[in-house]
């Protein structure tokens, strides 16, 4: 278990480094191609095409199939699933991991019960590659299609 300094810092808001458990990501890859991970570093990339931290990816603009492990701090998470839902319609699909935090603000305002958005809880926590302890807390993904057009 880690030290208590350290567990206090890993689940405050500030801590924002999880790196996608590998299997997850197969996974995920299998099911939905993804061609752009859009919160990486060259150290962590996960497809060919990707946007690190000094390319500024709540600037860019978002396409294909693109997977989304965005930083973890109270602001940055909601910033980043505000903007996956903005490029929502110039992507096929975008999947986001993150928190499964269902009592924040940007949950509410931008992902519950919204059309063309599913959500999906992660069974159990999620464990960083090279890494013996699991994450502080639980976990979920957001599914973000393009708009549903009226009628369909």
């Amino acid at each position: 278990m880690p030290h208590n300094a350290t567990m206090a810092a890993m689940t405050s808001s500030e801590f924002e480094a999880w790196q996608t458990p590998k299997d997850l990501f197969v996974r995920l890859n299998e099911e939905f191609n993804f061609t752009l991970d859009a919160a990486a570093s060259k150290e962590n990339a996960l497809c060919s095409e990707f946007f690190t931290v000094e390319d500024d990816a709540l600037s860019l603009c978002w396409k294909g199939r693109v997977f989304l492990n965005p930083p973890y701090g109270r602001q940055k998470t909601g910033d980043f699933v505000r903007k996956a839902v903005a490029e929502r319609d110039n992507a096929e699909v975008i999947v986001v991991l993150v928190p499964s935090r269902t009592d924040t603000r940007w949950f509410h305002d931008v992902v519950y019960q919204q059309a063309g958005i599913d959500v999906r809880f992660i069974k159990g926590r999620l464990k960083s590659p090279g890494r013996k302890v699991p994450w502080p807390f639980a976990s979920m993904l957001i599914v973000i299609y393009p708009t549903p057009k009226r009628g369909s």
